[in-house]
Formats: C-alpha cells, structure tokens, sequence
C-alpha cells in the first residue's frame, strides 16, 4: 500500500497541473456575472412573493 503522504503529494501536484489549464475570468465578465446573478435573484424574489401575496388573499377570501 502506498504512502498517504506520498500520495497527498500526487494530488496536489495533479491539482497545481490543472489550475494552470484554466481560463480565469476577467475582472469585467465576473462583474457582469455576479451583475446577472443578482438581477435574477430579484426578478425570482419579487415574483415569488408576488404569487405569495395572490395564493394567501386567494385563501383568505376562500376560507372566511
């Protein structure tokens, strides 16, 4: 069986290999990324408590 350590070591030399293959993103397209994530995270938000509201006055009035 061999070393744990060792192969720790294989690992995280694998691990340094790939990170150099990866395309990073620039400062520009992450802004405009996390820019979409939050437009989409409010448009989500406000429509689902949108529906809230309706379905509870719906019930509201359905159940007096």
């Amino acid at each position: 069986m061999a070393n744990p350590a060792d192969t720790f070591k294989v690992f995280l030399s694998g691990v340094r290999e790939e990170l150099k293959q990866v395309t990073w993103p620039s400062r520009e397209e992450l802004l405009g990324s996390v820019l979409v994530v939050f437009v989409g995270i409010g448009i989500l938000g406000a429509y689902i408590g949108l529906v809230d509201m309706l379905l509870s006055n719906a019930a509201r009035v359905i159940l007096r």
